[in-house]
Formats: C-alpha cells, sequence, structure tokens
C-alpha cells in the first residue's frame, strides 16, 4: 500500500479522472477493481474491440494456486508448494517479492471478484509446465478459468469483444457466447456496464504522459485520431499489451520471429512502453515473448499450435530434434536455441502417417485449417507413398529421415523417449489421456506438414515493484505510473511456469495497482 500523497493536477486537460487504464486485456481489472472502491475510470482501447490478446486465450484461464474455485473442486495443494515451485522456475531472474506477490495475490483476487455475482470461475486442471520441478502441480489444480456468459449480458458492450481468431482471420460469424479469455473480458464489460465514474473508450490509444513536479499526473489519448489531454488524480495504469505487432521495435529489441506470425492484438505496437520509456521508465526482458510452433497456414503466417497427438518434428537436415509434446513456450525455446546455434533453421517439419487422414495430428491449431487443397497448393503439405519421397519433397536427406523414423518407431515400441524425454512429465501426456505420446510412424503414405515459429506476444516491458508501480531507470519509483500485463516486464523473467500465468499476472497486477491508487492520499 502507498503512503505518498497526490498533487493536484493542471487545469489544462479536456477532461480528469481519478485513475486511466490504457487497455483492455488483463488491464481491465485494475479499471475494475478502482471503480469498486469508489474512483472515476477512463479506460481506453486502442482499437474497435475490447480484450486484446486476453480475448484471444481459448480457456482464458488464470494460474492462482489455492484460489476459491479450486479449493471448491477439492484441491490440497499448499501455498508453500506453490512458492517453492515459482522460485525454483523462475529463479532469480525477476525479484522475489514480486514473484511472492504474484503466486499470493491470485487467491485473495478471485475471492475478492466472486464476491461480485457477476463473476464465477471453476477448476480447469492443465499441468504445470515443469512437471519435473519440486512443487509442480501435475494434476493441474493451480489452473482456473472464468464460466461462459451470452454476448446479450454485456449490455452496450454487447458485439464488441476481440475475437475469436476464426472471425477476425476466416471470417466465421462470432458465437453468441462468450467462452474462454472473451468470456473474461466480457464478465469485466458486463459488470462495468452497471457501474458508475467508468468511461470505456475505444479506438483511443494512449501515445504519450503527462508530468508535472516529477509525477505521472495524465495523459495523451488518440480519441478517434483527435488528442486529449486526460488528467489522472490517482495515477495511469498501462496495461495494452506488448510491442509484437511492431516489427522495427522487435528489431531493435532482438525479439526473434516476425511481427506476421504473433498470435498478439493488432492494437499491441508499444505505444504505451515508448510513452514510458520518454518520461524516464525503466525496463527489462525486452528481448522476450511467450513462444510456441507455429502451424503454417496458406496465408503465410505461422500460428500457435499445440495438442499434438502424433507426429514428429524433423529439421533441415531431416533429423529429430526436440520433445514434440513439451508445453509450448518451452518447445518455442528449445526451437530458437538450435537456430542460434545453426543446428535448425525455418521451417521445420512435422512428419506424420497416414492414421488420421492425411490431415495433421493437431487438436488446436487456434486458427482454424481451411481446405487441405489450399495448404498442398501452397507448398505448405507434402505427401509421398515412401519416406525417401517424402524427403524428396521437402529438401531433406532421405537417409536421415527414414533413420530418424526408424529411431522414433523403436522408442515408441519400447514406450520411452530416450532421446528427447518426449511423454516424461505429465504435460507431455495431457492431449493422450495420459497414454504415451509415442505414436510409431508407420501407416503409408506419409507426409509433411510447415511448421514455423509464433508467438503469444512479447513479454518484455517495465519494471515494476509488487505493487505495480513503475521503476524509474535512474532509481525508485515514477510516480503516478503503474503498469501490468505484457506491458510490464514479466514476472516470470524468461520462463513459463503454467498456463494462465500471462493473463493471470495481468489481471493481478493491475488488480494491485488499482488498490495502490484507492490508498493514496488525495490534496485538494
Amino acid at each position: 500500500m502507498s503512503d505518498e500523497s497526490t498533487g493536484g493536477p493542471p487545469d489544462d486537460f479536456d477532461s480528469v479522472f481519478d485513475v486511466i487504464v490504457a487497455g483492455s486485456g488483463g488491464g481491465i481489472a485494475g479499471a475494475y477493481t478502482a471503480a469498486r472502491e469508489g474512483l472515476s475510470v477512463l479506460l481506453t482501447e486502442a482499437t474497435d474491440r475490447f480484450g486484446g490478446t486476453t480475448a484471444y486465450s481459448g480457456g482464458g484461464g488464470v494460474w492462482y494456486p489455492c484460489n476459491p474455485a479450486l479449493r471448491r473442486a477439492g484441491t490440497d495443494d499448499t501455498v508453500d508448494d506453490a512458492l517453492r515451485y515459482f522460485h525454483a522456475v523462475v529463479g532469480d531472474r525477476t525479484p522475489r517479492d514480486l514473484q511472492d506477490a504474484y503466486v499470493l495475490g491470485g487467491a485473495a483476487l478471485i475471492e475478492y471478484l466472486e464476491k461480485d455475482p457477476g463473476f464465477e470461475f471453476v477448476a480447469f486442471p492443465w499441468p504445470d509446465y515443469y512437471g519435473s520441478v519440486p512443487g509442480a502441480r501435475n494434476d493441474g489444480y493451480r489452473h482456473t478459468v472464468p464460466v461462459p456468459i451470452a454476448d446479450r449480458e454485456l449490455g452496450r458492450y454487447a458485439g464488441l469483444v476481440r475475437g475469436p481468431l476464426d472471425t477476425e482471420r476466416l471470417g466465421s460469424p462470432a458465437p453468441p457466447v462468450l467462452a474462454g479469455g472473451r468470456a473474461l473480458v466480457g464478465r469485466f464489460l458486463a459488470v462495468l456496464d452497471k457501474m458508475a465514474h467508468v468511461s470505456c473508450r475505444r479506438n483511443a490509444p494512449l501515445t504519450e504522459l503527462i508530468i508535472d513536479g516529477g509525477r505521472v499526473t495524465g495523459a495523451v489519448v488518440q480519441c478517434d485520431g483527435r488528442p486529449e489531454r486526460v488528467g489522472a488524480r490517482r495515477g495511469v495504469l498501462l496495461a495494452s499489451g506488448g510491442f509484437e505487432q511492431n516489427a522495427a521495435m522487435r528489431a531493435r529489441y532482438g525479439v526473434p520471429g516476425d511481427a506476421r506470425d504473433t498470435m498478439g492484438a493488432p492494437g499491441n505496437t508499444g505505444a504505451a512502453h515508448r510513452a514510458a520509456i520518454a518520461v524516464g521508465a525503466d525496463v527489462d526482458l525486452m528481448d522476450q515473448a511467450w513462444w510456441s510452433p507455429g502451424m503454417t497456414h496458406p496465408d503465410g503466417r505461422s500460428a500457435f499450435a499445440l495438442w499434438f497427438t502424433g507426429g514428429i518434428f524433423v529439421n533441415q537436415d531431416g533429423r529429430r530434434f526436440v520433445n514434440e509434446s513439451a508445453p509450448y513456450d518451452r518447445l518455442g525455446r528449445d526451437v530458437l536455441r538450435q537456430i542460434a546455434t545453426g543446428e535448425t533453421t525455418l521451417p521445420f517439419w512435422m512428419v506424420y502417417d497416414d492414421r488420421t487422414g492425411g490431415i495433421p495430428p493437431v487438436g488446436a491449431t487456434n486458427v482454424s485449417m481451411v481446405d487441405a487443397a489450399d495448404y498442398r497448393n501452397a507448398g505448405l503439405w507434402h505427401t509421398a507413398d515412401t519416406l525417401a519421397g517424402l524427403a524428396e519433397a521437402i529438401g531433406v536427406p532421405a537417409g536421415n529421415l527414414i533413420a530418424t523414423v526408424e529411431r522414433f518407431n523403436t522408442l515408441a515400441s519400447a514406450g520411452a523417449d530416450e532421446d528427447f524425454g518426449r511423454g516424461d512429465e505429465a504435460y507431455d501426456r495431457m492431449f493422450t489421456d495420459g497414454a504415451s505420446p509415442l505414436v510409431p510412424i508407420e501407416t503409408p503414405p506419409y507426409h509433411a506438414a510447415t511448421f514455423g515459429l509464433s508467438d503469444l506476444g512479447t513479454k518484455g516491458g517495465l519494471r515494476t515493484d509488487a505493487h505495480g508501480r513503475v521503476l524509474a531507470a535512474g532509481g525508485g519509483i515514477l510516480p503516478g505510473l503503474y503498469a501490468a500485463g505484457n506491458t510490464m516486464a514479466a514476472v516470470s523473467g524468461t520462463t513459463y511456469p503454467g498456463g494462465g500465468n500471462p493473463i493471470g499476472a495481468s489481471m493481478l497486477f493491475s488488480h494491485l495497482a488499482a488498490l495502490d491508487m484507492a490508498a493514496l492520499e488525495v490534496s485538494s
């Protein structure tokens, strides 16, 4: 809780609120908390839809150990185990008090939200991503999701939640019931629709911060292209996503991959990062992202894919090089490490047999597959009667591919992957109902599908303390400025401890920031 006092903002603002929140993904939790605590709030969204990358999440899950929804489901997890796990995975890459604030704060946030009848959460078991680390919860009972909500319940915000991805990329109709991340955002909007002193604006990116007497006292917000100076009596919360859509910023900070292959929302161009850096904010982890393998689609974009029930990945040498069933960020980082050493290049290939009828054994492509002929015509999927013929089609040495498949089939028969440990951890077996994910490649014809590297957004951003207060590059805090989500340097550092970590951290630090602002003493 902060013990500082705020000064009254200058008189040259077009409008004044207690709190400005930039970003309507996880940051919407900060807008809700501030409003519930009696503050006036301006929530700004850079695009024409609310929800940011959060709205693209299939589950909308949060990693909050020991929260009320998990307790109702009967978990026997302990906070000590959760802390032991998180500390072991993240290490000393981020401050310990920041890690503790996250692990300890999630349960209290769910309790806070569920006191409002507009919110309802349930357990959705999803194993931790480092299953062999002490304290890991391999039964998945640290993961919680929102209950779906009908779009019509959103009042004036009905029809204004971003996504789903199939709607935006393929033109599919948006479903009448919001699920996953869309449900999470939708539930916040439905509640905000009934709250006084909240203004939610679309097409309103925050582009500049206003400083007075060393304190952030407001921001410049582009409202339908017209700049407005908006005052903030208590503070400004930046939670507007990462900069994954900005190719120049990716290049400047050395973020691998291509902006076209990100799963981040279109408004995530780093405007809030730049505004904060301009007033002296410190940054960290700016070369980092939440990684994943990406199945390449006929539009040329490689989209986040998971739920592999067969197949192996081979590189340009026709050799297997990774645990294909590993959690997506770990898998993506393995690919990046091998790209850095020259062992692997993009694209790589998923090789599989005909037991799925020629369709890649991928249960969740996030962007739905289109007609198989489109992939073949684009040169992305290949088929041959023999492995030698498949090797020729994808341009890899035939002898290597044949030996690779023979070796994998031997491992599959033995039920243990001595080469890459596929199936050794709980997550590896999640999509095969606990069975071995080692599925022999033995039924011709043989197939290969093109894969690249995708990301769920950058995770580098503004350094904060455990209350979400932004730290200055020269030391101390920047009064009046807060950050959360992918605008904040990730509490998990260079790791991804469990499903729901990105959304969970975004919501929690937005909530903590709002509570800190609510506790400020305001001078007239």
